[in-house]
């Protein structure tokens, strides 16, 4: 990946009209993707609250509830709507390599409002999902549309609106301007060489302070004040980065697996019948829920929020139980994503493994646990570290976060090569070589 800082000082830029009407689009559409991301969150939170309370009453319910859903949804994306299915993250990554019609199908308004829409439907139905990487999507969709609408319809710019968008997207989601930033040079960046501008910068902060300034100076799962003592961090950092980095290796491995029609079975159910295999995910996942507890459900946000503050809801198999309801959800190949089930799971994994160490404060393995899957699962050690450094304003775990997160990287890679989120966007590019890319 190359950066270069993009020559837009100097007086001539200062009186260009289309330098700024650039800006404009830019930080414009940064704000609309920042209020898109707020609703978004809040249909999402209600959906699922509204299950909430559904299988608070019965259990039992969602065995009706969950493989209906799920088969809905399933049935929605074989009409004209494959593109909304699973995270989004790859769409955008592979829409930077995609020419302009190609991109359109996978990143219009149709689809983004589509990809809202049916994420918040999921959660109704109890999916274990997050909303994280839609919102990347949506947020690259509404920034392509606004780029195309002001005129902005060349590939150069047409892909710088995709990466401000998705990256606005992230930081938007998570309230974590920084965590933007780093996602849109690690994740998004490294899709095509480009010029990394101050206006494409200053839009992704925009998507972050607007959403500061909307939702208030809040973190994700609460400030968590925990130290290690070096004596500790070392094994702690080892500890978690090995296991939590495997394990996220190994759900990469077993996603792209299924994603590749492996093993034969799945992968003959899913061409011919697509809507049953998404019933009977459904059906696994309202199990999993009726037999370990709603943690199974939704994003598993407030059991991690509870594990990380010291004040756990579940039990030890809560990890286990998190990591197999995520996998079901996305085998069922329904919108979806994967970063707060990711962090649910680490924290679970961080739980388990702080038994092995019980003279150490257990919340401190609980977030390296976080941090440690999630880089498992992405790859993307930088971008996992700030998000769970921001999610939890802890800056005193800076240096064992920031090892356990390359060592999560280095243990995940042996079991999956190449990152998951590149994985999928390979397989959603033309297999010729006369597939565009820049």
């Amino acid at each position: 990946m190359a950066m270069h800082p993009e020559p837009e000082a100097g007086l001539d830029a200062l009186l260009s009209a289309q330098v700024w009407k650039r800006r404009v689009a830019f930080w414009g559409g940064a704000v609309l993707v920042a209020l898109s991301a707020i609703l978004f969150a809040r249909a999402s939170d209600l959906a699922f609250q509204l299950f909430g309370r559904v299988v608070n009453a019965s259990p039992w319910w969602a065995l009706l509830l969950t493989p209906t859903m799920f088969a809905l949804l399933a049935w929605l994306t074989t009409r004209g709507l494959e593109a909304t299915r699973g995270s989004g993250i790859p769409q955008v990554i592979a829409g930077l390599r995609m020419g302009a019609e190609e991109r359109q199908h996978h990143l219009s308004l149709k689809v983004a409002a589509a990809k809202m829409a049916m994420t918040v439907a999921g959660l109704l139905g109890g999916a274990s999902i997050g909303r994280e990487g839609p919102t990347v999507h949506v947020g690259a969709g509404i920034m392509q549309a606004l780029g195309r609408w002001l005129g902005f319809r060349d590939d150069h710019q047409a892909r710088r609106f995709l990466l401000a968008g998705g990256a606005a997207g992230i930081a938007a989601a998570f309230n974590t301007p920084l965590a933007g930033v780093v996602f849109a040079i690690e994740e998004l960046g490294g899709a095509f060489e480009h010029r990394f501008s101050g206006t494409l910068l200053t839009a992704v902060i925009v998507g972050g302070v607007v959403s500061l300034a909307l939702l208030g100076n809040y973190t994700y799962f609460g400030r968590v004040h925990v130290l290690l003592p070096l004596r500790q961090a070392w094994l702690a950092v080892l500890l978690c980065g090995v296991v939590c980095g495997l394990a996220g290796g190994l759900f990469s491995r077993l996603l792209l697996a299924s994603m590749d029609g492996k093993p034969r079975w799945l992968g003959a159910l899913r061409r011919r019948h697509p809507v049953l295999l998404a019933a009977g995910c459904g059906i696994l996942l309202a199990g999993l829920g009726i037999a370990f507890g709603s943690g199974a459900f939704g994003t598993g946000y407030e059991q991690a929020r509870g594990l990380v503050q010291g004040q756990a809801t579940v039990g030890h198999e809560f990890g286990l139980v998190k990591f197999a309801a995520n996998l079901v959800s996305y085998v069922a190949a329904i919108p979806g994503g994967l970063f707060s089930p990711a962090l649910a799971v680490g924290a679970g994994l961080g739980h388990n493994l702080s038994v092995l160490m019980p003279d150490a404060p257990a919340s401190a393995l609980v977030l390296l646990g976080m941090c440690g899957y999630l880089a498992g699962v992405t790859q993307a050690p930088l971008t996992s570290a700030v998000i769970s450094m921001e999610l939890t304003d802890n800056q005193d775990m800076l240096l064992a976060i920031l090892a356990t997160v390359l060592v999560a990287r280095g243990a995940s890679a042996l079991l999956c090569p190449t990152p998951v989120y590149k994985a999928l966007a390979q397989r959603l590019l033309p297999a010729s070589p006369a597939g565009h890319t820049p």
